[in-house]
């Protein structure tokens, strides 16, 4: 089953709109999903309707942040996102007549349940500044290491 990286795509190209003064086309944020510039304006179009986005049409037009990055949490760009599925694995069958198989989904099934909530709890205590100030970490990091200077260890 391939995994679904929408989640992990936006928050990439937000990421890059937070680095960016002024507005970022569809074309240049679709370069960086490596997807269709349509398929970037149906997810943005989801991020604007919450505020975290506004857009412009025409030229010298495109998308641009228009949310505080500290107050924006991971769960509140999934759930604009429409919450997309967060688990790949799932039951079998989902209305069994075996009672075996009724068994073993009630028991996986709150499993599945328990690891999706401490999931988007987790995603809710994580907000883009911190994924900003994450950024700029590993960037001082690896401009100050001895082999961005050009000198070997």
């Amino acid at each position: 089953m391939r995994r679904d990286s929408k989640l992990s795509g936006v928050l990439h190209i937000l990421l890059h709109m937070a680095e960016r003064d002024g507005f970022v086309t569809s074309a240049d944020l679709s370069r960086m999903m490596d997807t269709n510039p349509v398929v970037i304006r149906r997810i943005m179009a989801g991020l604007r309707q919450r505020g975290y986005v506004k857009s412009v049409k025409g030229h010298g037009g495109g998308w641009i942040l228009s949310c505080d990055l500290s107050k924006v949490t991971l769960r509140d760009v999934y759930v604009a996102l429409d919450s997309p599925a967060l688990l790949a694995i799932g039951n079998r069958t989902e209305a069994p007549g075996c009672l075996v198989e009724q068994a073993v989904n009630a028991t996986l099934q709150q499993a599945f349940d328990d690891a999706e909530e401490l999931l988007l709890t987790r995603f809710g205590e994580i907000t883009l500044s911190i994924l900003s100030a994450d950024y700029h970490a590993r960037l001082i990091a690896r401009d100050s290491s001895p082999a961005s200077r050009g000198v070997s260890e």
